[in-house]
Order: C-alpha cells, then sequence, then structure tokens
C-alpha cells in the first residue's frame, strides 16, 4: 500500500511532462523527489532523526536539482539547443507519452522507497547505525560532487562557451556530476540495508538504484555522442578522452558511444 501511494503521488507530480516531454525528466524528477520526500515525512508519526536526515537529503536533492534546471533553461542559448534535440526532432505520440510518464513516475517511487521502507519498519529500532550513517555520508559526498561538478562547468562554459570542459573535476572523469548522481544513489540504496523486509522491498529498492544507474550511464552516452559531434575534430578533445574515463573516475572505461542499448 505505500508503495502505491508514492507510485500515485509520482505519476502526478511527473505529470508536468505532458506540457513538455522533456519535463519528464527534468521538473518531473526534481520535483518527485522533493515532493515524496515531503509527503513521507509529513504523513507519518514516530518519526526517527535518521528518518528525517534521508528525508532531507531528498528534500534538498531535488530542490536543488529544479533550481538548477530552471537557472539553466533561461539561458536562451540552452532553450534552443534542447528545443532543437528534443522538441522539433522528436514529437513523441501521446502513448509514448504515456509509457515515459508510467517509466518515470515508477522509477522515481522506486528510488524513493528506501525511506519509506524505513519509516515503517519494524527494524529500524534495533539496527547497527553504523552502516546507516556511513551511508549518509556516501549520499552527502555524491551531493557534494554533483553540485561542484555543475558550478565548475557553468563557469567554464562561462569563459568558453565553445569549449569542451576539461577543469576541476572534468579532469578527473568526463562527467561527474552523473557521477555524483550515482554516488548520492548508491548511499540511499545502502541506507536500508539493515531494515528491508522481504524480497518485494529489496527488489523494488534495487530496482530504483539499478534503474537510476543505467540512466546515468544512458545520459553518459548522449553526452558523449553530441560531444564528438561538436568536438570530434578538435586534437585537444580526442587526447582527452583517450585519457579521462566517462562516468567512474579511475575505471579505464573511456566510452559507451558504441553501447546501443544504452537507450533511455
Amino acid at each position: 500500500m505505500l508503495f502505491l501511494k508514492i507510485f500515485l503521488l509520482s505519476c502526478l507530480i511527473s505529470s508536468i511532462g505532458f506540457k513538455k516531454f522533456i519535463y519528464f525528466i527534468s521538473y518531473g524528477y526534481g520535483n518527485s523527489i522533493t515532493g515524496l520526500g515531503l509527503y513521507l515525512l509529513l504523513s507519518n508519526k514516530g518519526l526517527t532523526v535518521e528518518d528525517i536526515i534521508l528525508g532531507t537529503l531528498y528534500i534538498l536533492y531535488g530542490l536543488r536539482l529544479s533550481t538548477f534546471l530552471f537557472l539553466r533553461n533561461q539561458k536562451q542559448s540552452y532553450q534552443r539547443k534542447v528545443s532543437d534535440k528534443i522538441e522539433v526532432k522528436k514529437q513523441p505520440t501521446m502513448f509514448v507519452k504515456i509509457m515515459i510518464w508510467l517509466t518515470v513516475a515508477l522509477l522515481y517511487a522506486c528510488q524513493s522507497s528506501p525511506l519509506g521502507y524505513r519509516i515503517i519498519s519494524p527494524k529500524k529500532e534495533t539496527e547497527n547505525k553504523i552502516l546507516l550513517y556511513i551511508s549518509f555520508i556516501i549520499s552527502i559526498t555524491g551531493f557534494i560532487i554533483e553540485i561542484i561538478a555543475d558550478n565548475q562547468k557553468s563557469a567554464a562554459k562561462k569563459i568558453n562557451p565553445n569549449r569542451f570542459v576539461d577543469s576541476g573535476l572534468y579532469k578527473i572523469v568526463r562527467c561527474p556530476n552523473y557521477f555524483g548522481e550515482i554516488i548520492f544513489w548508491t548511499g540511499n540504496f545502502i541506507s536500508g540495508f539493515n531494515v528491508y523486509v522481504g524480497f518485494s522491498q529489496w527488489f523494488i529498492t534495487f530496482l530504483g538504484y539499478a534503474g537510476i544507474v543505467f540512466v546515468m550511464f544512458s545520459g553518459a552516452r548522449r553526452i558523449e555522442i553530441n560531444q564528438n559531434q561538436f568536438y570530434g575534430k578538435d586534437e585537444k578533445y580526442k587526447e582527452y578522452v583517450k585519457k579521462t574515463p566517462i562516468l567512474i573516475p579511475f575505471l579505464p572505461l573511456y566510452s559507451v558511444e558504441k553501447y546501443s542499448w544504452l537507450t533511455a
């Protein structure tokens, strides 16, 4: 029943995508995580400090994402770029919109389920909280990485909007913001290891974690394809991609372009 409630709420919030298709995976994402965090905290009694910490992380994460997207979308050059790639070239049918809507709403609900299951778990009062607090540190680290990466990219683009970014965290990995997101949700998944009850809770929470990791790799592939088109003749760019991992720092995976199954 709990998961059904958060899924329906996720459907409601992410329906903003019917206004503009890309909103399913932008504002619909950030607003859903914020809304689900608020709902789970405000609709339940007997919350522990740890419940509140985890819920607050959801709220801050979603608010930051939606705010960042809003501010970025105010830039006319970015609006035209996104519009050309998504709204003009790809006009999905209503059936496709509905399927995307239900899919992303399910993903957001699965991602948020660790907090819901923690709140109702009978095991949380006796759990060893060392792992829980480690998971908080992991999530906060990922959150900070995302913020730094987005700010570094914005700063670099202000200086030279026509050049690829290879400064700051981008020296280590080509998609540090996506890496930060994976780290954030890794901590979130781990946060419930001591309190998940039964196969269904483990399956749903893993589905959310695996789903967002897949989406991040898919997003990294899209970025790689676009950057290869924009900067493919630049010798410095060629050297950069040869020595800088695409998504996971220090993991010698430098390209995912050939993996066509990474399509989300």
